[in-house]
């Protein structure tokens, strides 16, 4: 079955168009890149994908089942977890309760259990806390479990918002510009980490990014969006040379 199908995709605010006729597919756990320049709809996309925003035409089919217009929270239920541009942690809770709080789609208990302390609520949390240092062993976060985000390094700060992603057992995971804001040597791990990620989860990943170094040497596939339209689409070498893309980043016609 179909990971992803996204066919036909638009999005309109009054008379601007992000996004005016988008279509995409995963046929697996691919790793693709989604790049364009600044403006192209690409976090459009991913607000559609993941439930931020309602398309105004086309449909979005995960497992084969259509969730355009389904709210994030029960987009995230489905399979699919992201990561922003601008970190979003909660800096006054700790790293493993940034970590617990992501999966209160599948607590599995009602208010009443949290309130009679039930077995199914002791239960419950039991199961939440071990995925959750579970996945920051995985990503050799475990040590910082009791630490706020605040006080990380803001390379350590981007790995625990993934970590966030990756608790609720994603099928597919849309990175937003993970490398935005880091420096070389943090570019250097994401690029591992992302790999790693891949590889030993098992999950597709969907990134979009602007530095090139990151795309290039992770997507086996990248799609080329300008003013919401694919213009491009291939391996990176094939996109690399593309006159279409070279256009659309320089704005000049390839010499």
């Amino acid at each position: 079955m179909t990971l992803l199908t996204i066919n036909h995709l638009a999005r309109r605010f009054g008379g601007l168009t992000a996004v005016a006729d988008f279509s995409a597919r995963f046929d697996g756990p691919e790793l693709v890149g989604l790049i364009g320049p600044n403006g192209a709809g690409k976090t459009t996309i991913f607000n559609l994908v993941s439930g931020f925003y309602a398309p105004t035409q086309g449909e979005i089919l995960f497992m084969g089942k259509p969730i355009a217009g389904l709210k994030p929270h029960r987009i995230t239920a489905r399979g699919i977890a992201r990561t922003f541009q601008n970190i979003r942690l909660w800096n006054d809770m700790s790293v493993l309760d940034n970590i617990r709080v992501a999966q209160h789609a599948s607590l599995g208990y009602t208010i009443w259990d949290a309130l009679l302390r039930t077995r199914r609520q002791t239960s419950g949390e039991k199961k939440i806390r071990n995925r959750a240092m579970e996945v920051l062993e995985a990503l050799g976060l475990a040590h910082l479990a009791g630490e706020k985000p605040r006080n990380l390094p803001y390379g350590v700060q981007r790995r625990v918002e993934i970590a966030r992603a990756l608790s609720v057992n994603p099928r597919l995971l849309l990175l937003d510009e993970p490398a935005a804001g880091l420096n070389s040597a943090d570019i250097v791990d994401l690029i591992g980490l992302v790999r790693r990620i891949h590889d030993e989860f098992g999950i597709a990943i969907w990134m979009i990014e602007h530095q090139m170094a990151v795309v290039m040497s992770l997507c086996t596939r990248i799609q080329v969006v300008d003013f919401g339209r694919t213009i491009a689409e291939g391996p990176p070498a094939r996109i690399q040379s593309h006159p279409d893309v070279i256009r659309a980043y320089l704005g000049v016609e390839q010499s």
